[in-house]
């Protein structure tokens, strides 16, 4: 519940703090060009499809986002992405499991959350960058590095290690002041891990600021 209510805290904080910007400056939009680099912090959600290792154990929750986006030339640019995601257990589960180690924690223990922390390359599509609204499709890959909170505090890790990712998504950039835009967008993750594939739909919502020089 602590999760999701700071979740919920940051979403509408991005969005109050955008609509003020929008209000209090109508000035002229700087649109970025070929060569800048862009900063984009979001509030995300997701949730995971009840397949797979993670999927059968765990649902929705939020988490932060943060990405760097390079423009490139004929409309395209490449960026990194780091994200936090907790998920909340769709019940309180015990220490029997495909993908925990059983061994870890103490046997009254119950998983009651389980955390994405990802990192990875995203490459970008994008449609009308002369326009105030530019539009992208993504596909990227990277790591995911997993862990569930137990009811006692202690924090498990999966017997497997890490796992890796592959994305695909769309969104938007919304220029709302000079080179500050609105950053709005869906992905879709396939999760490997040990062998399996789990796979999570997310959205997220946020700011992106381009550098000019």
């Amino acid at each position: 519940m602590r999760s999701h209510r700071r979740s919920r805290f940051i979403l509408l904080s991005l969005a109050l703090a955008l609509v003020c910007v929008t209000q209090a400056h109508a000035g002229t939009l700087v649109l970025p060009r070929a060569g800048q680099v862009g900063l984009a912090f979001s509030g995300q959600g997701g949730t995971l499809l009840s397949s797979g290792d993670f999927g059968k154990e765990f649902g929705t929750g939020g988490g932060i986002q943060v990405q760097l986006r390079y423009r490139m030339r004929f409309e395209r640019a490449m960026g990194l992405t780091f994200g936090m995601l907790r998920l909340a257990a769709r019940e309180p589960s015990g220490l029997e499991s495909a993908a925990f180690d059983s061994t870890q924690g103490s046997p009254p223990a119950r998983r009651e959350q389980l955390r994405f922390n990802t990192a990875g390359v995203e490459f970008y599509q994008l449609f009308d960058t002369r326009q105030p609204t530019t539009k992208m499709l993504s596909a990227g890959f990277g790591l995911v590095q997993t862990s569930a909170r137990l009811s006692d505090g202690d924090t498990q890790f999966p017997k497997a290690g890490d796992g890796f990712y592959l994305s695909a998504g769309a969104g938007l950039e919304k220029f709302v002041w000079h080179s500050l835009a609105w950053d709005l967008g869906a992905r879709y993750m396939a999760i490997f891990h040990d062998g399996t594939m789990n796979h999570d739909v997310q959205l997220h919502t946020g700011i992106v600021f381009y550098a000019a020089y």
